[in-house]
């Protein structure tokens, strides 16, 4: 089976949730026998991940402006022109915005599979305009996608509610049980120490909450360091805002990073921490939980979902309530054992194995 892949950045190594997913996936279907073309958006490739291949997957890369209201769209469109142009039958396109161009894809003869990763006209860094338009692409997928793929409960109950879909495809999002790292050399080069410090992972947007951790972990007069890791795929007033009050709290600033960077500070981290208002299901908590870190998370529905301790949740955008939670776990500290729970539901060979029994369907009827 040959499957075309869109509404993705790129892989590999390229900020954000989906970009991870697609990155943890598409090798293990491709081992499985499906040939799959990923195409990528050029705005987001550059000397050092100009391929044409990675594991097992080739990749294209097609035009994209960059400018975030009009990159995914445009991009898309181009994408389903290509697949069409090179023969796919199928075609596999992740989250709502890009679902715009799925009446296209069905009108040129392709079938297509749709991944829902949230709602992302929840999102706060969209305008009114760019909203109305993402609910229109989640339509477009309710209405026309052959197969709906849904990375949580939380956005089952979404289509089903709204547009009377029944039948999505539960299959969560997941992470590799990874070996911590055995040397502290990047740590040591910010000026951290193992177990004295808490972390933040997530792009410089307004819905992940940054700026209520800054406040609260202001707040808790603490005296280990705050770990922000990640950064902006568009610059924006906001994510300027939460560099300048970084730095001037101490606060360390990572940048995106990946690889054995990212391993050792989920290593030495003693804490990680999501003040999310919105998510799908989110990577980052499952990629801390691989570590046995102890976390904080806020009360949204993707979260709670995940069904970890009550004492690990607070009320999202209660600055007061984090900042105590915060407080309490670092000078209490405890330890936790996520593995078997990770294992037994968030196994990426399990969702490999589930969504290929998805193409299959596909390729039936």
């Amino acid at each position: 089976m040959k499957i075309a892949v869109t509404g993705t950045r790129g892989i590999p190594d390229i900020l954000g949730g989906v970009e991870t997913h697609c990155e943890a996936l598409y090798p293990l279907l491709a081992a499985m026998g499906v040939e799959v073309k990923l195409i990528r958006r050029t705005a987001y490739i550059d000397g050092t991940n100009r391929l044409e291949n990675y594991k097992g997957i080739k990749l294209v890369d097609l035009f994209s402006p960059r400018k975030k209201s009009i990159e995914a769209i445009v991009h898309t469109v181009l994408a389903v022109l290509y697949a069409r142009i090179k023969g796919f039958k199928y075609i596999h396109v992740h989250s709502v915005g890009p679902s715009l161009v799925i009446p296209l894809a069905r009108l040129l003869g392709l079938k297509v599979v749709m991944t829902h990763h949230g709602p992302d006209y929840d999102r706060q860094k969209w305008g009114k305009a760019a909203k109305l338009m993402l609910k229109a692409g989640e339509w477009c997928a309710a209405r026309f996608a052959n197969e709906i793929i849904v990375i949580s409960e939380t956005i089952n109950s979404i289509l089903k509610e709204k547009y009377h879909r029944h039948n999505a495809h539960l299959i969560y999002n997941g992470v590799n049980i990874p070996t911590p790292a055995a040397t502290d050399k990047y740590i040591s080069s910010l000026g951290l120490k193992t177990g004295e410090y808490l972390i933040a992972v997530g792009r410089f947007v307004p819905e992940k909450g940054l700026h209520d951790l800054i406040e609260a972990y202001t707040l808790s007069g603490i005296s280990q360091k705050l770990v922000l890791v990640g950064d902006a795929d568009h610059e924006t007033d906001y994510s300027l805002e939460i560099k300048k009050k970084a730095i001037k709290k101490g606060i360390v600033l990572t940048g995106f990073i990946k690889g054995e960077k990212l391993n050792e500070i989920y290593t030495h981290a003693g804490l990680f921490v999501l003040p999310s208002y919105h998510e799908g299901l989110p990577i980052a908590l499952l990629e801390a939980m691989s570590y046995n870190l102890r976390v904080l998370v806020s009360d949204i529905p993707a979260n709670l979902e995940v069904n970890i301790d009550k004492s690990c949740y607070f009320q999202v955008g209660n600055v007061q309530s984090l900042s105590e939670k915060i407080k309490k776990a670092i000078q209490n500290p405890v330890m936790v054992d996520y593995i078997q729970l990770l294992q037994q539901k968030y196994n990426w060979e399990t969702i490999a194995g589930q969504t290929y029994e998805v193409y299959s369907k596909l390729e039936k009827n």
